[in-house]
C-alpha cells in the first residue's frame, strides 16, 4: 500500500472525464490528487474534510493567516531568495483574492 500523498500539480496535463471510471477512493479534484482510501484512518480524513472543510478551504484559510504573520514581520534580515519567496506567496495570495471576488461577483 502507497503512503496518502498530495501533488499540487498533475503529472499529466490532461484528464479523461469518464463518470462510469470514478471511484469513492481517491482521485483528482482539480489540481490536488486525492488518495483517501490509501491513508492509515480514512475515516478519520473523510470526517476532517465532512466537518472542517474541504482541503482547498484548509489551504485558503492558512494561506490567510500566514498572510497576517507576514504582514506584521519584519524580513529585511532575511536573505534575498527567502524575502522573495514570501513575496510570492503575498502575490498568490492576491491573485486568489481577485479569483474569489470575480467569481462571486458572477
Amino acid at each position: 500500500m502507497e503512503p496518502f500523498s498530495i501533488a499540487l500539480a498533475p503529472e499529466k496535463l490532461w484528464q479523461a472525464i469518464n463518470p462510469l471510471t470514478w471511484t469513492q477512493n481517491g482521485g483528482q479534484v482539480g489540481l490536488v490528487n486525492i488518495a483517501l482510501g490509501q491513508t492509515a484512518r480514512p475515516d478519520m480524513e473523510r470526517a476532517v474534510l465532512n466537518e472542517v472543510g474541504s482541503y482547498g478551504r484548509q489551504i485558503g484559510r492558512i494561506g490567510d493567516a500566514l498572510e497576517v504573520l507576514i504582514r506584521h514581520f519584519e524580513a529585511k534580515d532575511l536573505p534575498q531568495a527567502e524575502r522573495d519567496a514570501l513575496a510570492i506567496l503575498m502575490g498568490q495570495l492576491a491573485e486568489v483574492r481577485k479569483v474569489k471576488a470575480r467569481e462571486r461577483a458572477d
